[in-house]
């Protein structure tokens, strides 16, 4: 049997050497994303955090950026982030980490997380990453495609007349009166039944660049709201005088007309009845127009397998909208890897 010797001075360099001849993802994911030009934007929002997280003295607020990101790019929970840091060398490098440093703990990940959420610096964080891909040229602003995606949050178990209640903007009887369980009730999401199945959370709604199917705009809302109340809030000055795609459930004479008066071209699918089926022209028209809409099913097909899929473990819809706009955010990320070759 090899025997089996004490640990050298270089042995964990000499491991990430070849953990890079492999070619560890997060290397490149590293050194091509400007992480500095976040800096500013999370520093001011933080200027009053004087309290170090959980404790101890703040940790570098670009490591910690880094960290929310990691957790997003491979969906894991707060307390599995922990562990995978102090577990694996790629991510400890990924994050400027040694073994002797102290490592961020899951509260300490928490609460950071949950600071920016609460001073609304995740969308900036995302506009911010959004003007530098179009400084870069990387947003090619020539036609757009819509779409939504349902991202499943923790199911509650509540009872048919607390749903109920819930639904009319009510908050069910007695629940003030127990504070702990309150923090565990999520309000804000929705059941929805679709091709039979039922989920429950709320829906990403995003427009993606047509040519580089990066995600230029995205809303939140609860999964109930069906995906066409949201195509006003996604449109904005750069899509007057180009085309847009969507599916038939954006068809309709209200989206049409928003569209118009927006000097948009739409190139919606077109929608057929059981009184009036799509004609042999009209068929042909939406096959042309799936091979550019389903563009963006390759977007939310990254985040199901490359991103482990598409849900959440927070509560409400605040909380909601700031980790499903950090999954945007780091689909974009590793979308402009793949662009930049």
């Amino acid at each position: 049997m090899k025997k089996q010797t004490e640990p050298g001075l270089f042995d964990e360099e000499n491991r990430l050497i070849k953990l890079t001849k492999k070619k560890d993802p997060l290397v490149r994911l590293s050194m091509m994303i400007k992480w500095e030009k976040f800096r500013p934007i999370i520093e001011k929002a933080m200027k009053k955090q004087t309290k170090g997280y959980g404790g101890r003295p703040p940790y570098d607020y670009i490591m910690m950026f880094k960290v929310l990101i990691l957790q997003r790019l491979y969906n894991v929970s707060d307390e599995q982030m922990e562990f995978q840091i102090n577990d694996r060398l790629t991510f400890m490098r990924f994050l400027g980490l040694g073994i002797g440093n102290t490592i961020p703990d899951q509260n300490t990940i928490w609460l950071f997380r949950e600071n920016l959420i609460k001073k609304g610096v995740i969308e900036k964080l995302f506009n911010k990453f959004e003007s530098m891909l179009d400084q870069e040229g990387f947003l090619i602003k020539e036609g757009s495609i819509i779409d939504a995606t349902i991202v499943e949050a923790p199911k509650q178990r509540n009872t048919r007349d607390e749903n109920d209640q819930i639904r009319q903007g009510e908050m069910p009887k007695g629940w003030k009166n127990k504070p702990h369980m309150l923090r565990q009730k999520d309000t804000d999401a929705r059941w929805l039944k679709k091709n039979g199945e039922r989920y429950y959370g709320y829906k990403n709604h995003v427009k993606i660049c047509r040519k580089s199917k990066l995600i230029s705009a995205y809303k939140v809302t609860d999964a109930s709201v069906h995906d066409s109340q949201a195509v006003e809030d996604l449109l904005d000055k750069s899509d007057s005088h180009h085309e847009l795609y969507a599916d038939s459930a954006y068809s309709g004479k209200e989206i049409a007309s928003l569209l118009e008066k927006k000097k948009i071209r739409s190139r919606i699918h077109e929608k057929g009845y059981s009184n009036t089926p799509l004609t042999e022209a009209q068929w042909k028209r939406n096959r042309k127009k799936s091979k550019i809409r389903v563009r963006v099913e390759h977007v939310f097909g990254y985040m199901t397998n490359s991103m482990n899929g598409i849900y959440i473990r927070t509560i409400g819809i605040v909380r909601a909208t700031g980790v499903i706009g950090l999954m945007n955010l780091t689909y974009n990320m590793n979308r402009y890897l793949q662009l930049a070759g």
